[in-house]
């Protein structure tokens, strides 16, 4: 299996940390020499580790960004 390469070019913010010190965050991030997406998945602390996430384009995330404003909270 090749190795996955990536550089985490922004890091945007934290939206929670569990007991075992994983952080799920939002990063502007190049997966393997690609043009950067944002991505938000979870990270070991020296970000050596990572679950599956979820990578949107810039319009993909202003279209989620005014579906999350519309919510009924």
């Amino acid at each position: 299996m090749s190795e996955i390469k990536y550089e985490i070019i922004k890091k945007i913010g934290v939206l929670s940390t569990s007991a075992s010190g994983w952080a799920k965050e939002l990063n502007l991030i190049s997966w393997n020499d690609r043009e950067p997406k944002y991505d938000l998945r979870d990270w070991s602390a020296d970000h050596e580790k990572m679950g599956k996430g979820v990578t949107l384009s810039a319009e993909e995330l202003s279209a989620l960004r005014k579906l999350l404003e519309n919510l009924d909270s």
